[in-house]
């Protein structure tokens, strides 16, 4: 899929004069940024602060469009050829929408790694993510350039139907909704349940009829698809995963830039990073609210509970880790970097509540 297009790269955003001084007149690089979702979604709040950090940081030299839906492409698969043809220049998914052509970035999705916001915050933060950005970049021909990794919805917690769900019992003979990446297939059915990869606008509708009984999603999104008014009760707070977003870019772009540019990018994208890193939890305040409001049920494991669920879910770092490729070495990675991050707040705990 991956092979250089620089004929199809438009003009436009690539082609005007740079000044002799090295500095880009008024709007030479016309950016097209995508995201498959809407306006009332984390994406869009990081795309609305990184687009006027970046225009005004640089002067007008460049100018960001925002496609907020499918009007340029449609899911994971589309968009990574668009930014390999030059008709988007910036896209973001979930690891789930690019597993296929990045299996390893799956490693998002494996079960409690990361602890806590400031846990996932550090690492993704942190020297982690120029190795991922060093091997997508590989992989995809110097394409596809990683340039930041944010988050999408908080965290990813079972919610269903049927039932409260406390232990890897209480999943048994459930249908739990997946998307179809293998990893989080791999997941619910350690937990005994049976996983049943349906697209996300299919799933109102699949809770209504009783095709799946339950999800594995952030407090956002469930309310934001009104999924309690297709029968979603019950929520478990086990916040297995956090809902990473990788923001990517097309590298050629973001390489015909002078240095002055590209550094406005770069500390754009960290504008856009924390933006996503506070939009979730803001927003799931009221959702919890809401949730609890209208009958919803809220179930905060206790840490025996929640062993239970990490043990049963343990397999799914083997399987990673056999059947991804470079999958053992980003899972020694992603395990290092939050271990690291939990010693580091330990020892500041130590000198803080002192």
């Amino acid at each position: 899929m991956f092979k250089q297009s620089k004929n199809l790269i438009t003009a436009a955003l690539i082609g005007a004069s740079i000044a002799v001084a090295g500095v880009a007149s008024a709007a030479d690089f016309n950016l097209r940024a995508v995201a498959n979702s809407n306006e009332n979604d984390e994406d869009y709040d990081g795309l609305v602060v990184f687009k006027d950090y970046v225009e005004a940081a640089s002067n007008g030299a460049i100018k960001v469009d925002l496609f907020i839906g499918t009007q340029l492409c449609a899911n994971g698969t589309e968009c990574l050829q668009a930014i390999e043809d030059g008709s988007v220049d910036i896209y973001v998914s979930t690891s789930g929408g690019v597993a296929s052509t990045f299996p390893y970035v799956q490693m998002f999705d494996l079960p409690y790694v990361m602890s806590n916001d400031r846990v996932a915050e550090d690492v993704l933060s942190g020297p982690f993510v120029a190795d991922l950005r060093s091997q997508m970049l590989s992989d995809s021909d110097n394409v596809v350039r990683l340039m930041t990794v944010g988050n999408t919805g908080g965290w990813r917690n079972f919610a269903n139907t049927k039932r409260t769900l406390r232990t890897p019992a209480d999943f048994e003979g459930l249908k739990i909704r997946t998307v179809v990446a293998d990893l989080p297939q791999e997941l619910v059915k350690a937990l005994g349940a049976s996983p049943t990869p349906i697209p996300w606008p299919e799933l109102f509708s699949s809770f209504q009829t009783g095709v799946v009984e339950g999800s594995k999603n952030g407090i956002t999104d469930i309310m934001g698809m009104k999924f309690p008014e297709a029968g979603l009760k019950y929520v478990t707070l086990d916040g297995h995963a956090y809902m990473a977003a990788l923001w990517m870019m097309n590298n050629e772009v973001f390489m015909n830039m002078p240095t002055d540019l590209r550094r406005v990018m770069v500390d754009g994208f960290a504008a856009l990073q924390q933006a996503t890193f506070a939009s979730p939890k803001r927003k799931s305040i009221q959702a919890y609210q809401e949730f609890k409001e209208i009958g919803g049920e809220l179930y905060v494991p206790t840490p025996s509970e929640k062993a239970q669920l990490a043990a049963a879910a343990a397999p799914v770092y083997d399987w990673f880790k056999g059947n991804v490729r470079e999958g053992e070495r980003f899972f020694n990675a992603f395990q290092k970097a939050s271990k690291d991050a939990e010693a580091k707040f330990d020892a500041e705990y130590a000198r803080d509540l002192m």
